[in-house]
């Protein structure tokens, strides 16, 4: 009776063959190794792509709408938006909206900021006093914009942080004089850091009374009277601001005696995330594909490399054959060399994913990071693919006639 052998004695067998030849071995792994660190980072990036972009727009506020000129086709045409938000639909947002909790209308306005001999070009902003509180900002030091600013058209301005290091790398910046183009304004806050919002640092900009904006730097527009940039709009929480983004739809509507395209557009914190983790998924969906592709090539490799070893083991075969073995174990232990190729080449290349992964997040903005359920597929993915194309030198192993294996002894 023929005994079958042991799957310990098999997986030992397997071993010993690999170590003998280790060059070929480790050679047979590089594409493993490769796959995994492609697809182990790949995702990584991608996942800290997300992670970036959700962290930006978190720094616009929270429950905050966003009303913006123009229509959607005009913005995907990139034309100039034309000028139908006035400070009129604010404050109409702001008396009418019942779900609304505050409003802050804003101009913006590239202008060059001058500090003695020191100069930056920074976006000035024309704001009310909500700006702080509904746009999340904070203070460093001194005080914001205030309603008596507004009133009386003060030539007040508070600096970003990284503004205020440009003009006054030095000294306080409070109480001090800058020009804004060729106006004279007291510095008054600087705010506190605040960070970029898709490669737009806010860290660099200028706060200024609205009204100051108008009769300073801007003007009124003769037909449409004082045209804002866009609005911003805090809901009185996160349940309401589906309510409120209908509400100021309707409105506007009706301000605006619209009958057919909209005007305006009224965006949310909410649609911009689902927008940008649809892109972002999409990404980390296309860059695991490639990687993928990469572990198909390691799996390829292996059998090509399984079947060179075949035809140059046929005497072996032959001869455990003759001595007993079954089909069954040359099987065997030819799937058990693929699987233990493709599963170490998994470990070494997920080990050296994570280290990629890691380094992009310690000198990238990318917030890079995998999780462990990621990093169990994916050795999961080598192993299964070591067994999948282990199959075919195995069989052929398997399906050797012993007295033809042995004629070449």
């Amino acid at each position: 009776m023929v005994r079958r052998m042991k799957s310990r004695e098999t997986v030992r067998m397997a071993l010993t063959t690999l170590r003998t030849n280790r060059l070929r071995s480790l050679l047979t792994m590089v594409g493993i190794v490769i796959g995994n660190a492609s697809v182990i980072t790949l995702v990584g990036v991608g996942r800290g792509a997300q992670g970036l972009a959700e962290e930006q727009l978190s720094n616009l506020g929270a429950n905050v709408l966003f009303v913006v000129p123009g229509n959607n086709d005009t913005r995907r045409r990139g034309v100039a938006f034309p000028k139908t938000l006035v400070l009129e639909d604010a404050t109409a947002i702001a008396e009418q909206v019942p779900s609304v909790k505050r409003v802050a209308p804003q101009i913006t306005s590239s202008q060059v900021v001058q500090a003695g001999a020191r100069s930056a070009t920074s976006s000035i902003s024309g704001v009310t006093a909500d700006f702080v509180p509904v746009r999340s900002f904070e203070i460093a030091s001194g005080r914001f914009v205030n309603s008596q600013d507004e009133q009386a058209a003060r030539a007040v301005v508070a600096l970003g942080p990284d503004l205020r290091t440009k003009l006054f790398p030095t000294g306080d910046a409070i109480g001090q004089q800058v020009r804004i183009g060729s106006q004279a304004f007291e510095v008054i806050g600087v705010m506190a850091p605040k960070g970029a919002v898709f490669g737009s640092n806010q860290d660099e900009n200028a706060y200024i009374p609205l009204s100051t904006m108008v009769n300073r730097l801007t003007g009124r527009d003769p037909t449409y009277g004082i045209s804002l940039s866009f609005i911003s709009v805090e809901a009185k929480d996160d349940k309401s601001t589906g309510a409120a983004k209908f509400q100021i739809t309707n409105l506007l509507r009706q301000r605006h005696r619209i009958l057919r395209d909209d005007d305006f557009a009224v965006r949310s914190q909410k649609d911009a995330l689902t927008i940008v983790g649809t892109i972002t998924g999409g990404l980390t969906l296309m860059l695991a594909s490639i990687g993928g592709i990469s572990l198909l090539v390691g799996g390829i490799g292996i059998m090509n490399i399984m079947l060179v070893s075949v035809s140059e083991r046929t005497e072996e075969i032959g001869l455990r054959k003759a001595l007993g073995a079954r089909s069954s174990d040359v099987l065997q232990q030819f799937l058990v060399e693929s699987l233990v190729l493709s599963s170490l080449g998994g470990v070494i290349g997920t080990a050296v994913g994570l280290g990629a992964v890691g380094l992009v997040a310690a000198v990238t903005p990318l917030p890079a990071s995998i999780g462990t359920g990621m990093v169990l597929i994916t050795v999961g993915l080598s192993g299964s693919i070591g067994l999948f194309f282990g199959v075919v030198p195995a069989r052929r192993a398997a399906r050797l006639d012993p007295i033809v294996a042995l004629r070449s002894l």
